[in-house]
């Protein structure tokens, strides 16, 4: 494992802020129903099909995969996260047709060929060297095989993450500046620049585009701004400055009135713009 995927390993396994992804399972699971749907759509996935999902998390892509491809079918969850895998384990008992593996998948040697296709929900924009990751997740498909992911488009465009960031750094300052095209949540928010690394991988018959949807986290108003101050770029500030649990309600206060104009009756329904990227191996099936 390279040393920035280590430090990928550590937050999602390790760290407070990686496990409140745990704490907040079923609201995350709510929030992000609408990109599930988005992927499978793309992905068609056929029964009797053979699909990998990366960075799977608690494994609610790879169980809706493993439904599309039915028992003749088998869906494999792939993340650089023990305890996600835990859970996801448990969510899967007594489903013939799932397993989950512990790996990098940037590295993980998986049998050649093996998979009719790859979906991934924000599990793709983390790896040190996104060229090398695409290609040896390529190696795993069939020829022909196809890749479908998704990915955060621009901050800008996100209210989901500009909104606790900004309140966050308005309260406690701005941490260092990162490169935007770092490993990270907001990695693929430049459709150009992967598309560019998709095919430098050897993958062919690439395809991207830009879809607005909405988001609903579930709680309305109090729901939604607890769930993006915990979460995200709001949970990184306060992780950074060493934040109190004062500064996390002030910060909470603010997101909350932020959110406000996204009120529609009891729900906050949240513009989101989400990067949709589909290709091939080489070859044909």
């Amino acid at each position: 494992m390279t040393e920035t995927n280590q430090d990928q390993a550590e937050y999602w396994g390790k760290s407070d802020s990686g496990m409140k992804w745990l704490t907040f399972e079923q609201q995350i699971a709510a929030s992000f129903a609408p990109v599930v749907d988005l992927l499978l759509d793309h992905a068609a996935l056929e029964p009797g099909q053979r699909v990998l999902d990366i960075g799977c998390g608690l494994g609610d892509v790879t169980l809706a995969a493993a439904r599309a491809v039915g028992p003749t079918g088998h869906a494999l969850g792939v993340d650089i996260s023990a305890p996600f895998l835990d859970r996801a384990r448990q969510r899967s008992s007594g489903m013939g047709n799932v397993e989950y593996a512990l790996a990098d998948a940037q590295t993980e040697p998986f049998a050649p060929a093996d998979r009719d296709a790859m979906i991934s929900r924000f599990g793709m924009m983390f790896f040190s060297d996104s060229v090398a990751a695409f290609a040896n997740i390529a190696d795993a498909l069939k020829p022909g095989g196809r890749m479908t992911f998704a990915a955060w488009g621009p901050l800008a465009v996100n209210p989901w993450f500009y909104i606790p960031h900004r309140a966050a750094t308005d309260h406690l300052g701005q941490p260092p500046k990162v490169d935007r095209n770092a490993p990270g949540p907001l990695a693929f928010h430049d459709i150009d620049r992967v598309i560019g690394m998709m095919a430098k991988a050897g993958l062919t018959e690439i395809e991207a585009q830009a879809v607005e949807m909405k988001l609903t986290p579930p709680g309305g108003l109090t729901g939604a701004a607890a769930l993006c101050t915990r979460l995200g770029p709001a949970a990184r500030v306060l992780a950074h400055f060493g934040g109190t649990s004062e500064d996390e309600t002030t910060i909470q206060g603010a997101v909350t009135t932020a959110l406000t104009p996204y009120l529609d009756g009891d729900h906050v329904r949240l513009p989101a713009t989400i990067n949709l990227f589909q290709a091939r191996r080489a070859g044909t099936a």
